[in-house]
């Protein structure tokens, strides 16, 4: 079987074209992202609805309901492979997701509106989950936040990742200011149960939240991963109408698993 090694702002996941197979995913996932220590695996599949289905697996074998990144980095496999054209929708557990090839290596999708926001869910951690059922995300201020406060927040986004105001278990998103559309984010995800280099679901979360907080008004957010710079676009009035995430999307190498 071919696998195929990808990135998406640092956020890497092991693909394979699943299209008339039979597999145990969970299994095949822990497998897979044992070999590069990848966050994630996916699968595409056929679709009566869209262009095509991803299955989306973290690496510790549990399902996602959609990852961000992965989109966007599935979004390029399809047209790569022939399976979409430029423009397509891809099929999630989240609900439908349309992407846009904008260059080689440079993807855009339209992430799933919120079906939960709440900026008081825990008094120092606001919830939001894009779709629904959707990918759950806590947002979280850290004033001063580098790179190096990584291990020294460790503790705290492991008790919030199981906090038990998260009935679903919750990716943590520490996020600070570096100017008025600029954020520093890190986010420690479930699922792989460590910081990721890139969170695109965190990013579009953390843009919802300072959105419905009045926090940006020009709905236009650059989010600073370790892994590499997410563009998100809020759009609507009362209400969310649109989260867009764009960034780069990478094939890393092909192997035989």
């Amino acid at each position: 079987m071919q696998c195929w090694y990808m990135s998406g702002a640092g956020n890497d996941f092991m693909v394979i074209d699943g299209r008339g197979l039979t597999l145990d995913y969970a299994a095949l996932a822990k497998r897979l992202c044992a070999i590069t220590g990848a966050d994630g695996f996916m699968a595409v599949d056929h679709s009566d609805v869209a262009d095509f289905r991803l299955h989306f697996y973290n690496s510790d074998g549990s399902r996602g309901e959609m990852c961000g990144n992965g989109a966007r980095c599935i979004c390029k496999f399809a047209y790569d492979h022939g399976i979409a054209g430029q423009t397509m929708t891809v099929q999630t557990d989240a609900g439908l997701v349309p992407g846009w090839r904008l260059g080689p290596d440079l993807y855009k999708v339209k992430l799933n509106n919120p079906g939960s926001l709440d900026l008081s869910r825990r008094p120092d951690c606001a919830y939001a989950e894009l779709g629904d059922p959707g990918v759950p995300h806590g947002v979280r201020q850290i004033p001063g936040l580098t790179w190096d406060m990584a291990d020294r927040l460790r503790e705290e986004a492991v008790s919030l990742r199981f906090a038990p105001e998260f009935p679903k278990g919750a990716n943590i998103n520490f996020y600070d200011w570096v100017d008025e559309t600029t954020v520093r984010i890190l986010t420690f995800e479930r699922g792989v149960e460590d910081y990721t280099l890139a969170c695109g679901t965190g990013c579009g979360s953390t843009a919802a939240v300072l959105w419905a907080a009045g926090k940006l008004p020009g709905g236009k957010l650059t989010a600073l991963n370790r892994g590499g710079t997410l563009e998100v676009t809020v759009e609507g009035d009362d209400t969310i109408t649109a989260i867009y995430l764009q960034g780069p999307a990478e094939t890393l190498k092909t192997m035989d698993v």
